[in-house]
């Protein structure tokens, strides 16, 4: 996709159609994870995805991420047909335009904070001068500009959520997804969390958090709740966010 289309696009920035999952589960048993899901996302929402544990709310989360394809259905990127992509079409798409905070850090142990800050923009597009720039400036962002030389092992679980938070954004991507972010957090890390993506989406990057936690829910502009593998309720909901 090139950035004439991305900056000429005026339509959702996420529209899916009728989009189902099913896995196989033996030779004659399916199991429908996602069951004809019709959803838009506007480009700078902050949406949360609500629902609980079986509920399709990941499986959800994976095909938004391009981690997964649809059974059936179609999934719209910028106006542009996903399904057709190829392998490595797909995770180029992944890698430029979208960013991935999971409930686990997963940083890399043996790497400093800069370094695995600075990892998913390593085969872009970016030089390597600007791109160590934007990882420093991202730390600032964050609170951990003194923390670039740390290994994971020295920082608490709040401050490696906002290496992962950091590094998610270094390509500069068009939607933040994070899956349980605060999942490992206490309640006060939590609120410093969740007030970052707030931050970030006021800056005009594209959130969507997937919780089963209604105290993060409460973060986004908008709440969509997924049960039985649908969307049951997708309306805007403006909510008083905690402070």
């Amino acid at each position: 996709m090139g950035k004439a289309q991305s900056d000429a696009w005026q339509g959702p920035l996420i529209r899916l159609q009728g989009i189902a999952r099913r896995y196989a589960q033996g030779a004659e048993n399916t199991v429908t994870a996602l069951d004809g899901v019709n959803l838009d996302i506007a480009a700078g929402e902050f949406a949360a995805i609500q629902g609980a544990s079986g509920s399709g709310k990941s499986t959800l989360m994976h095909i938004l991420g391009l981690l997964d394809r649809p059974t059936a259905g179609a999934y719209l990127f910028k106006g542009k047909d996903v399904a057709g992509l190829d392998d490595d079409s797909l995770s180029e798409l992944r890698n430029q335009a979208i960013g991935f905070v999971f409930q686990s850090f997963y940083l890399i142990p043996y790497a400093s904070t800069l370094d695995n800050v600075l990892m998913p923009g390593l085969y872009g597009p970016q030089s390597q001068r600007k791109l160590r720039q934007r990882a420093q400036e991202l730390l600032g962002l964050v609170g951990l500009a003194d923390r670039a030389t740390f290994k994971p092992h020295q920082l608490s679980g709040g401050q490696q959520q906002r290496v992962a938070l950091a590094r998610a954004l270094v390509n500069g991507p068009a939607l933040l997804l994070a899956d349980e972010p605060t999942g490992q957090l206490d309640s006060v890390t939590s609120v410093e969390i969740m007030n970052l993506f707030r931050r970030i989406n006021e800056q005009g990057t594209t959130v969507i958090v997937v919780t089963h936690d209604a105290n993060v829910a409460a973060y986004a502009s908008r709440c969509i709740r997924v049960a039985d593998g649908r969307v049951v309720d997708a309306d805007a909901v403006h909510v008083v966010t905690p402070e």
